[in-house]
């Protein structure tokens, strides 16, 4: 079977809301009428599967890296993390989102999204390796 029509690497689309200032943030695809664009996500939950590498304003062409494991990234980090560390979305409050954080120990249902590769600090752009491992539930 061929493929065509497909891209490799980074790719333009457009921005459903402001990205500007959002390079190491993740979004999720989503759409406009049918024409793609991404956006940051809006729970946890969210499939925010792509890397914010240029951003830009509303309605502006911005460059995202979807997340593939045999290239690392670096991700906005909210708190601290430790290489090893599966990284989830940080909690989608304002300034958070599109973040990622280690894994809490606070009970919940995450989707596993990378696992870092250094130490972090908070605001850091952290490095890590997409592994898209699925979703984790914590029990206390």
């Amino acid at each position: 079977m061929s493929q065509s029509n497909t891209r490799v690497g980074d790719i333009r689309v457009l921005a459903g809301e402001s990205l500007t200032g959002m390079e190491g943030r993740l979004v999720k695809m989503t759409h406009d009428t049918g024409v793609p664009e991404v956006k940051l996500p809006a729970a946890i939950s969210d499939y925010a599967l792509y890397l914010v590498i240029e951003g830009g304003a509303d309605a502006e062409l911005v460059s995202v890296r979807p997340l593939q494991s045999e290239r690392n990234v670096r991700l906005a980090l909210s708190g601290t993390c430790n290489p090893g560390d599966v990284l989830v979305l940080a909690a989608i409050a304002g300034s958070d989102a599109g973040k990622v954080r280690a894994l809490p120990a606070t009970a919940g249902t995450y989707r596993g999204l990378a696992i870092a590769e250094e130490a972090g600090v908070d605001g850091q752009l952290v490095l890590a390796r997409p592994a898209l491992v699925g979703n984790i539930t914590v029990t206390e």
